[in-house]
């Protein structure tokens, strides 16, 4: 007989491939990836390893082209600063490839994860079809999962944590992760839930430190509740 797998099989197998793109614009015939950012978790949701974040240097006719909402954005951010310095498209696959692999060796087995990440995929596939191609076909679009819950419970919608990652990639990416942990704590329960004031405070112990440190909620929530800080016991029952 097979033997089943366990929750700390899984915390090796059940990988998931964070990425998210800065893009000059929306065009696939116009615009260029300019920051590429990868983390990737395990079935707790853990971060492994340090990620990898990379700023390209785009074509001048990509940066050219850019609209006033963009530029400002990447302005605002510091993006638009860093893009002279940065590295070429082969080497910007070949760095973020090298730290998947690391973490997710077999091609196919693990799915992108991010927010309305098929945007990020087209590019991908578009600039580093190495990369895009040892993706599994199916995606986790937290961004789904936002939209479900605002119609079907939107208590915890509205309880969500705040985000600020401010157009960055790996900040934003962080923030995607903390969001799918505050609703597997929030949603993913058995009936009923929790109550608005214990969504509020899941919320709070999932807003993302951009400092690097984790905050005094989340560590205060962590040694209250033995849980990793999304509700959710740190070690398999």
């Amino acid at each position: 007989m097979a033997r089943m797998s366990t929750p700390s099989d899984r915390a090796h197998t059940d990988r998931i491939v964070w990425i998210d793109c800065e893009m000059t614009g929306l065009s696939l015939e116009y615009d260029a990836l300019v920051e590429v950012a990868a983390l990737v978790t395990d079935f707790e949701l853990t971060v492994l390893g340090d990620g990898v974040d990379v700023v390209i240097r785009p074509p001048d006719a990509a940066l050219t082209q850019m609209n006033d909402f963009v530029r400002s954005m990447h302005t605002t951010s510091g993006l638009l600063d860093e893009l002279a310095e940065g590295t070429t498209m082969e080497d910007a696959e070949a760095r973020v490839l090298e730290y998947v692999r690391a973490w997710a060796p077999e091609a196919g087995k693990a799915p992108l994860g991010g927010n309305t990440v098929a945007t990020d995929r087209a590019f991908l596939a578009r600039d580093m079809p190495g990369l895009e191609s040892h993706l599994h076909y199916r995606i986790i679009d937290v961004s789904s999962i936002k939209e479900l819950s605002r119609r079907w419970y939107p208590r915890a919608y509205f309880s969500a944590p705040t985000k600020s990652g401010g157009h960055r990639a790996l900040a934003d990416i962080r923030e995607s992760i903390a969001e799918l942990r505050y609703y597997r704590g929030a949603v993913f329960v058995d009936p009923p839930g929790r109550p608005t004031d214990d969504l509020r405070a899941l919320a709070a112990r999932h807003v993302v430190d951009h400092g690097g440190a984790r905050t005094a909620a989340v560590a205060a929530g962590d040694a209250e509740d033995g849980t990793a800080g999304d509700g959710v016991p740190s070690t398999p029952s």
